[in-house]
């Protein structure tokens, strides 16, 4: 193996890394690239960043060296070939847009969407046959969350649910009354 040394980074360079480092809300690949960087820059030779992070040491001395060529664009995630988004941008806007209404003023039976739901009304009424878990990715990528029970973006699927049930318990007895 030859030897591989980070180059010196410029002011601007080495308070980039340093924060990327030591952030917490920088997307992990980014944070672990950085490290690299910034323990190479105090010294640590290739094979203990590796060790200390749980890398192969190929991989380290490939990311000193992309860094010692692009300097902080080699922190980033390069753009990989794959197969394109199936869904052109018009149905995910559609998609997007369809959850945010009141399945009530479309006139549908339920006051709120579930994957299921939007899945089916996608498809028979606008058209677009998309897999619930590909609705559930555009939606998380617009930051949209799902519940985990059926409703959406706030109220029960039944608005009248606790006044149908009635007492939560029934093994609990009712306490009795002081009079007095």
């Amino acid at each position: 193996m030859t030897p591989i040394c980070l180059r010196d980074l410029t002011v601007e360079e080495c308070a980039r890394v340093q924060t990327l480092a030591h952030a917490r809300t920088a997307p992990a690949q980014m944070v672990q690239r950085a490290q690299i960087i910034w323990r190479a820059r105090h010294g640590e030779s290739p094979s203990a960043i590796a060790s200390r992070l749980g890398l192969d040491v190929e991989t380290v001395r490939k990311r000193i060296h992309r860094f010692n060529a692009e300097g902080v664009e080699a922190l980033k995630d390069r753009h990989r070939s794959g197969r394109p988004p199936t869904y052109p941008p018009e149905q995910a806007a559609t998609v997007i847009a369809t959850a945010l209404i009141k399945p009530e003023t479309l006139g549908l039976p339920f006051a709120a969407w579930t994957l299921d739901r939007l899945a089916a009304y996608l498809h028979e009424v606008k058209g677009i046959a998309m897999q619930r878990s590909r609705i559930d990715e555009i939606l998380l990528q617009e930051g949209l969350r799902w519940h985990k029970h059926e409703t959406w973006f706030g109220e029960r699927v039944d608005p009248a649910f606790a006044t149908k049930r009635g007492r939560s318990k029934r093994s609990t007895p009712h306490r009795l009354q002081a009079v007095g």
